[in-house]
C-alpha cells in the first residue's frame, strides 16, 4: 500500500497550496506534523503561483492500494 502525506497551506491570496510528502514515517503526530508545517511557513522556502505560504492549514495521510496490470 502507498502513502502519501499531503499538506495543505493558505497562501498571501487566500488560496490553497499542496505539498506532497511520499512514505511519510508511521509514527507521525499531529502536532510534528504542525510544528514542521509551521517551520515550512516560516522559511518562505516555498511559493505558490497565488504568493508565499501563510499558514498551515491541513494535513491528510492518504493510503492507496496500487497493483500493477502486466499487459501482454
Amino acid at each position: 500500500m502507498e502513502k502519501t502525506l499531503d499538506l495543505y497551506f493558505l497562501t498571501e491570496e487566500g488560496k490553497t497550496a499542496r505539498l506532497t510528502v511520499n512514505d511519510p514515517k508511521e509514527d507521525l503526530t499531529g502536532s510534528e506534523i504542525k510544528a514542521a508545517m509551521d517551520q515550512i511557513v516560516s522559511s518562505g522556502v516555498f511559493f505558490s503561483t497565488s504568493g508565499s505560504f501563510v499558514s498551515a492549514k491541513e494535513a491528510r495521510l492518504v493510503e492507496r492500494n496500487v497493483v500493477s496490470i502486466e499487459l501482454e
